[in-house]
């Protein structure tokens, strides 16, 4: 039998554990269970390795944010990511690997429509959850129900991409009777200028040069010289960054004529083309999906760029300094991804897939609600103007003004400037 004093100091010891355990943070309970994986490629060597080294660090700073904060469903959240290379032909193998061999709990996309769609069959054939960074009509093709994607294209993603350009150039007095179409040989550009073509026919518009060109042009003035040789009124391009510099650099070089120019241009987003080109930019219309107005400044969307911005500064990381264009995204979709789970409970797909295509997302790019084929319920895909630009100082494009958020309506922060010069 044990004595008053044993019972005693057994009480106290129990009473002290009980307030060592209340006293745990979530960040200690957390880390004594299993975390939860989220996997994905990214592309961080290729073509766009820029952009996916930009998004890989966004993506780093929500898993940290969110481990602070005690992880998920009281678990640390880790990132297991490969590799793609900017290469369509890796990305099955990759999810293959992911899913069955480092067993994730979640995936997500890599960057870009040429990396997210070879992943679809994977995740499909698992019946997972697939939030994806920046494809344009991927699902067109495959119709999962549990796709979901974060940048702000539209409910009809190829012509909604480009409906804010249109919308634009139509509303001028004369309106534009004739344009020309270039896209790169791939397939967002081919996308992108698909929906503009559909627009340009609705509009009665005579498509006067409507063209594509290979990945790897080096030299853009015949083709620009034969635009101008067709005499469009306007000039809507879909391209990637080298052909957009190329095209930029061209279209001055030839005092291109048009009343406006722009619409699906990839890569003038970039600090690095931005510096690069700097004046030539001016008077450019084309899509974006955040910069420095005050239309735009969601809750913790400055937060956010402010740790990016610190981090590449002080690791020399070598990205896009400012983080305007993808990072601000590929935090938002760990945002609703992390958001899911918390609210669900579990990690049930199903349960997951249901509680996404029911929500309205709050998120540092604003709210997020997905309409039933997973793209935005509401297109929020920016045409902005390039104005005032001097030199090629990056500090310019930080600054209000720089880009002018033409479209839409409910994010607008000026007018156009008509025509094109």
């Amino acid at each position: 039998m044990l004595t008053r004093r044993r019972l005693g100091l057994r009480f106290a010891a129990a009473a002290a554990i009980s307030a060592v355990a209340l006293l745990m943070s979530p960040q200690m309970a957390a880390a004594q269970k299993k975390p939860i994986k989220i996997g994905f490629s990214m592309t961080l060597t290729g073509g766009l390795a820029g952009a996916g080294k930009a998004a890989l660090i966004a993506m780093n700073i929500w898993r940290d944010d969110i481990n602070k904060k005690g992880g998920l469903l009281g678990r640390k959240v880790e990132l297991v990511h490969y590799d793609d290379s900017t290469s369509p032909a890796k990305v099955p193998g990759i999810y293959t690997k992911l899913i069955n061999v480092d067993k994730v709990d979640l995936v997500v996309s890599s960057y870009g429509t040429n990396l997210i769609a070879p992943a679809m069959p994977v995740v499909m054939r698992k019946k997972m959850v697939f939030l994806a960074l920046f494809g344009l009509a991927v699902n067109d093709r495959f119709k999962y129900k549990n796709y979901f994607q974060i940048m702000p294209a539209g409910p009809v993603p190829k012509v909604d991409w480009a409906r804010g350009f249109f919308k634009i150039a139509l509303a001028q007095n004369p309106a534009p009777k004739s344009i020309a179409l270039l896209a790169a040989d791939s397939e967002f550009a081919r996308n992108a200028v698909s929906g503009a073509r559909h627009l340009a026919k609705e509009a009665g518009m005579k498509i006067v040069y409507d063209k594509t060109y290979k990945p790897g042009t080096p030299d853009f003035t015949p083709i620009m010289r034969a635009i101008q040789a067709a005499k469009p009124d306007i000039v809507y391009v879909g391209s990637y960054p080298p052909g957009s510099a190329g095209m930029v650099k061209a279209a001055n070089e030839l005092s291109l004529k048009t009343k406006m120019f722009g619409g699906g241009m990839v890569g003038l987003q970039y600090a690095s083309l931005q510096k690069n080109l700097g004046p030539m930019l001016n008077g450019i219309v084309n899509y974006d999906f955040w910069v420095p107005a005050k239309t735009l400044n969601f809750p913790g969307v400055n937060e956010f760029l402010a740790k990016y911005q610190k981090h590449v500064k002080d690791t020399k990381a070598g990205v896009d300094p400012l983080g305007h264009y993808l990072p601000p995204y590929a935090y938002a979709y760990l945002q609703v991804l992390g958001d899911a789970v918390t609210a669900v409970g579990e990690i049930d797909h199903a349960k997951l897939g249901a509680y996404i295509r029911k929500t309205t997302f709050n998120t540092v790019v604003g709210p997020v609600k997905f309409g039933s084929n997973g793209e935005w319920a509401k297109t929020r895909t920016l045409q902005v103007q390039f104005r005032g630009i001097k030199g090629n100082d990056l500090g310019q494009f930080e600054k209000e003004g720089s880009r002018v958020v033409l479209y839409p309506e409910s994010v607008k922060s000026g007018n156009v400037v008509y025509p094109y010069k």
